[in-house]
């Protein structure tokens, strides 16, 4: 997450006509806590149970969390890009997220 808030203004536009949310299994007040803590300029929303993360196929039952997973998710709501796990530490990870943020957003 911290690479994300401080790649935000080029990986996604600094906002401008693109929203990025984060889904964790965490609650609300834990992630509050962290985003405000780590000062995150994008809004990390709690998914308890896993509910939206079945629903993509992000959620890892035998560990019940979601798993680092990223989708690009186009205007009229169609995926683009999925990068399931997200390699968090591969710079070119970084490089292929921008390409398709910037592929889907004018």
């Amino acid at each position: 997450m911290d690479a994300y808030r401080d790649q935000y203004a080029q990986l996604f536009r600094d906002g401008r006509n693109v929203a990025l949310l984060a889904i964790s299994v965490d609650s609300v007040p834990e992630l509050a806590g962290w985003a405000e803590e780590r000062q995150y300029p994008f809004r990390l929303l709690s998914d308890p149970g896993g509910v939206v993360g079945k629903r993509y196929g992000a959620f890892a039952a035998k560990y019940g969390v979601d798993n680092r997973t990223l989708y690009v998710i186009a205007p009229g709501g169609r995926i683009s890009y999925v990068a399931a796990p997200f390699r968090e530490v591969d710079p070119k990870a970084y490089t292929d997220l921008g390409e398709a943020v910037a592929a889907v957003t004018p």
